[in-house]
């Protein structure tokens, strides 16, 4: 195993991480081994996503630039999919479509059979809200609410009733390991602290679908094995959908399929 990040190798992150710790170290590896060769799991069949030809370009001080060209593809429910590719390859536009936080310039984008660009913007905002869990690079917490009211602002969109809001706010920061900060600001979380608090917010309305874009990007690997294993727990559970754009390969492994995409086009 020479997995290597920022060119320092796994077994030198756990040499360091663990202190020499013989069996902490083996019992990482042994659960990093786990997370490569674990079965992947039955798929509905059901399709719920489906773009098809789909284009994006930008104008950027009057020249065009093509972010996405062409692009067809169909994911399932309950599918675990990863977005690959060097920067600039389109993955986080495509994520942006997926998500109707942007239109396409050509192509359609149909979930669960409805085209999503034809929906007025009160009917795409609640499409958005109810149907879609969104994890972003930038946490987006609000500087002036703790944890728990962070959490609890996609319920309050949805207009989710309060004591169902707290105890999925309980048991989602028990999840990522955020229990003790409840009544924690943004400012006194660390990095790592504010991306599961992400990850929780966007698992409030138990979303059929989930959107992550580098999920695991600010975490330790202890931390990043946790969210993954949160991700299939929610899909065991609901038939969620995952579609994550990362450069983590032993995130990428966990997924049932993975869409490489360079130059805007899939390439594999």
């Amino acid at each position: 195993m020479v997995a290597k990040k920022n060119g320092v190798t796994l077994e030198q992150q756990l040499l360091e991480k663990y202190d020499g710790d013989v069996s902490k170290i083996l019992a990482a590896l042994d659960k990093l081994q786990v997370s490569k060769t674990k079965k992947k799991r039955k798929l509905s069949g059901q399709v719920v996503i489906s773009l098809k030809s789909v284009s994006k370009t930008y104008r950027i001080g009057g020249e065009k630039v093509d972010a996405l060209r062409d692009v067809s593809l169909e994911i399932q429910q309950g599918e675990y999919v990863a977005l690959t590719g060097p920067s600039g390859s389109g993955k986080s536009t495509l994520l942006q479509l997926i998500g109707a936080l942007d239109k396409p310039s050509d192509g359609v984008i149909t979930i669960n059979n409805e085209d999503i660009a034809k929906l007025s913007d009160r009917k795409l905002s609640n499409f958005r809200n109810k149907t879609i869990g969104f994890v972003f690079q930038f946490f987006y917490l609000q500087p002036f609410l703790n944890l728990q009211r962070n959490l609890e602002v996609p319920g309050m969109f949805a207009r989710t009733k309060k004591i169902i809001r707290q105890e999925r706010t309980v048991s989602l920061t028990k999840s990522v390991g955020l229990s003790d900060r409840l009544k924690h600001l943004p400012n006194e979380l660390s990095g790592g602290q504010m991306q599961r608090a992400a990850i929780a917010r966007a698992l409030l309305n138990e979303p059929k679908i989930i959107l992550a874009d580098e999920p695991t990007g600010n975490l330790d690997r202890e931390n990043a094995f946790a969210i993954m294993d949160l991700f299939d727990k929610v899909r065991e559970a609901y038939g969620t959908t995952v579609i994550v754009v990362t450069h983590d390969h032993e995130l990428a492994v966990r997924a049932d399929r993975e869409i490489r995409l360079r130059d805007g086009k899939i390439v594999s």
